[in-house]
């Protein structure tokens, strides 16, 4: 029997769209403002793009939309082809809105021209008082009617640097009555004498989106703009902007659900907020929803892929679970990271039974998951390094790790009693002091004895320091922006969402990971070199733990 596949509403107006002749090939375009850096919900975005593109064997080109000078920069432009590429995507060109300020120029002397634009003096707060509400009309502005002849004098003086910035706007002509705001004689464009990252001073006007967007993508040679839900209402102005303009090929707009995730945060502003008030170290900050941020905490682009790929295209805006998210990552994770022993809260275990100068290295699996990756070796020695929570004096009965006369299994090397313990004059524990059974080698024994207990280990004489940040979600409620009622978002800032453990031991064959390396630490979870290691100190980011800790908290 034949399969048969579901195609996405995306892909239905796309075939649509073929086999009725409108478009002969597909042609789409990401088209980021290059004033931030890119997040998670751009990833959904640029899967979209891209994969249409893939899918129709079209192209996908990469526009950056660099219409406001005030707020871009290179640094930003350098971060989006980055990000894009780490995704595991290439472009076919790299177009930049300014490009065609020259064309967008033209377009708006032909709707003067065609009396379907005109100068006005209005100020900013006077055209939002004349726009009207949703429930009441707007009111014609008291320039509407100028004459095309006084509108193409205004307009090139305009551009010539004849008036202050703000003094003057070009608008739309279309319907101050129309029950969409969007479509109530927008400005096109504004005077603002700003430093172009890519064009100088040649201009001191510049376009508006709504009026840049339609126009670039048309004369680009974009047959479908996909873009996210919010500019569903504006869909009707970027018509009407290519109908009036006349292009013989117009784009089509067609909209998607933007991807809203739980305990994250992707406005700029509040974003840059997080940075200035250094409640994160930066925009690559680990608990950060930016891709670099995500790069850095140790996210594989595959693992996002799948996750983009799992949410699938809607018309509907939802809220994703960030479990997803990260059931994504430990899955990709679990196939591919090698394993390692890391203690990260060390006590020391010494075997007294166990000879002074003897050093046995055990092979083991460097991932069970495939056998491919082969054996590593790990060193046992009469000193050891083990994490302190795995041993109590006096325990619950669920507790299976060390307890003086319990036998429990070190992982991949002997069973061992633990005899008694050493403390400090604050009564910590400092030492532990066991036996081990040789004749359990490997975890096997002659009588075939088990114990209910494994932990992990490293050996004290061949283990490399390191620094150990544990990670966390940054916000402990769903929707820290107003889940309580207040605009001061920072109040649902997770205290744990980050807690360094600096005299981490690791084991040996780790001392010369790379940044960006990426390993599970046996029952610790996933983790990544970060960039701020040095030769004499590693230091390691938890991507995500073994296991789902927030799902009890939430029930």
């Amino acid at each position: 029997m034949e399969e048969v596949y579901s195609r996405n509403f995306i892909q239905e107006a796309i075939d649509k769209d073929l086999a009725e002749g409108h478009y002969d090939h597909v042609q789409t375009r990401f088209p980021p403002e290059p004033n931030g850096y890119l997040h998670i919900g751009h990833a959904k975005a640029i899967c979209i793009d891209f994969g249409m593109a893939k899918e129709y064997n079209g192209e996908c080109n990469l526009r950056l939309d660099d219409t406001n000078p005030t707020k871009e920069d290179v640094e930003y432009v350098d971060s989006i082809m980055e990000d894009i590429k780490w995704l595991g995507f290439e472009w076919k060109n790299v177009y930049y809105a300014s490009d065609y300020f020259d064309e967008l120029h033209r377009a708006a002397i032909e709707l003067i021209k065609k009396g379907k634009a005109f100068v006005c003096d209005l100020s900013a707060d006077e055209i939002r008082e004349y726009r009207g509400t949703l429930t009441e009309p707007g009111k014609n502005s008291p320039y509407r009617d100028r004459s095309i002849e006084e509108n193409l004098d205004l307009f090139e003086r305009m551009t010539n640097g004849e008036f202050p910035d703000g003094s003057k706007v070009l608008r739309a002509k279309v319907d101050m009555a129309s029950p969409n705001l969007n479509m109530r004689d927008p400005v096109i464009y504004r005077i603002l004498r700003a430093t172009h990252h890519r064009t100088g001073d040649k201009w001191c006007v510049y376009p508006m989106y709504d009026f840049a967007h339609p126009i670039s993508d048309t004369y680009e040679g974009v047959t479908h703009s996909l873009c996210s839900l919010e500019f569903e209402d504006h869909r009707p102005i970027y018509n009407w902007f290519l109908q009036e303009v006349g292009y013989e090929h117009p784009s089509r707009q067609i909209e998607f659900a933007r991807m809203n995730l739980n305990y994250t945060l992707t406005s700029k502003r509040r974003c840059l907020k997080l940075v200035q008030d250094g409640i994160v170290s930066g925009w690559d900050d680990p608990r950060m929803s930016t891709l670099c941020g995500m790069r850095r905490r140790g996210y594989t682009p595959e693992a996002i892929r799948d996750f983009c790929e799992r949410i699938g295209v809607a018309k509907a805006n939802s809220v994703i679970d960030f479990a997803m998210l990260e059931a994504c990552i430990r899955e990709d994770l679990n196939k591919r990271a090698p394993r390692a022993m890391a203690v990260l809260d060390p006590i020391k275990l010494v075997v007294d039974n166990y000879p002074e100068d003897m050093v046995e290295k055990f092979e083991v699996e460097v991932n069970p998951e495939d056998p491919s990756m082969g054996t590593r070796e790990v060193e046992f020695s009469k000193y050891l390094y083990i994490e302190r929570d795995d041993f109590l004096e006096e325990a619950p009965n669920k507790y299976k790790r060390m307890v003086p006369g319990r036998e429990i299994r070190l992982k991949g090397a002997y069973y061992v009693t633990a005899t008694g313990c050493e403390k400090d004059e604050n009564g910590n524990v400092t030492i532990v002091h066991c036996d081990y059974a040789p004749d359990s080698k490997g975890g096997d024994t002659e009588d075939k004895r088990k114990v209910k207990g494994t932990i992990h280990f490293v050996s004290a004489a061949h283990a490399v320091d390191a620094e150990v940040r544990l990670y966390d979600r940054l916000f402990t409620v769903p929707n820290p922006s107003d889940e309580t009622g207040v605009e001061s978002f920072t109040e649902n800032i997770n205290p744990d969402s980050i807690i360094v453990m600096p005299n981490a031991k690791i084991e040996s064959g780790l001392k010369d990971a790379k940044v960006g390396d990426k390993f599970q630490f046996m029952r610790q979870g996933y983790f990544c070199v970060d960039k701020d290691s040095t030769e004499e100190k590693l230091v390691f980011n938890r991507t995500v733990g073994l296991k789902d800790s927030w799902s009890k908290i939430n029930k």
